[in-house]
């Protein structure tokens, strides 16, 4: 087990849900953070809560979906932190819809630029800084990147692309000190939910979750450090992830059905 303190960390999507509770966990540690997200008035404020922590953080505004914007976030990033140890990709955007009532198609196109290529255009300009401190990628993934889930197919899409990138780098890596983490959640409470794009392209505005029943970003945040610390190679979550990856090996079936059931009760 490892402390973060002192550690020199881009954290993306940090200024809400568990981006947010990342920032806070990882400032309480004592970590120096990049904060990066749209949103420089939320970011300003998740800064404040960093450093009341005893954290430090910078502001680093960009679109991840731009891969313009992706050199100069990764520049900006270690220029006002002296270096990267830890690439933390967490942005991410999520859909709610059948594909066959999308009016929408273009929103494929946005989760992979958002949820895929923006991790692979910030690894990219990252891995010099990161080979040079023998530093970590951790990629925040989801259970629907180890199987397919109803109504988030793009998602799905987006998240299994992640798996096959950040697989192959690991093996490309090996013996330059760079380590990757995948880590999957399962449902968590946070505002991807209420932002998911819904059929008409636009997003839902309210949350179709049973937030009541499902995990914390707080308690995800805690085990998404957990798995950081230990440089674990993939990190499942939830005891239902866990079991779930082995019975879809021998019952795939049973899965399908799982993952149906658990959309239709939110939770």
């Amino acid at each position: 087990m490892r402390s973060f303190a002192n550690k020199a960390i881009l954290l993306t999507g940090a200024s809400s849900g568990i981006g947010h509770a990342l920032a806070r966990q990882l400032a309480s540690e004592g970590a120096r953070l990049a904060l990066v997200a749209r949103d420089r008035e939320r970011l300003r404020a998740v800064r404040e809560e960093c450093v009341a922590l005893g954290g430090e953080a910078v502001v680093v505004t960009g679109d991840v979906g731009e891969e313009g914007d992706c050199a100069g976030i990764v520049e900006r990033s270690a220029d006002e932190l002296g270096g990267l140890d830890v690439l933390l990709l967490n942005a991410g955007i999520t859909m709610w819809s059948r594909v066959e009532d999308l009016a929408e198609p273009s929103i494929f196109e946005r989760l992979m630029r958002v949820n895929y290529l923006g991790c692979v255009w910030l690894t990219g300009a990252a891995l010099r800084h990161l080979r040079a401190t023998r530093g970590q990628i951790v990629v925040v993934s989801s259970l629907t990147g180890l199987t397919g889930v109803p109504t988030r197919s793009g998602y799905a899409a987006s998240k299994h692309a992640l798996h096959g990138f950040f697989d192959s780098l690991r093996i490309e890596l090996r013996g330059s000190g760079v380590d990757v983490t995948l880590v999957c959640p399962d449902f968590v409470k946070s505002e991807i939910h209420r932002r998911a794009i819904g059929a008409d392209g636009r997003p839902l505005g309210a949350s179709p979750m049973r937030e009541s029943k499902i995990m914390s970003a707080e308690e995800c945040a805690r085990r998404i450090v957990r798995a950081a610390r230990k440089r674990q190679r993939l990190a499942i979550l939830s005891l239902r992830g866990r079991l779930g990856r082995w019975v879809n090996l021998i019952a795939p079936g049973v899965i399908d059905r799982i993952a149906a059931r658990a959309i239709e009760r939110g939770h």
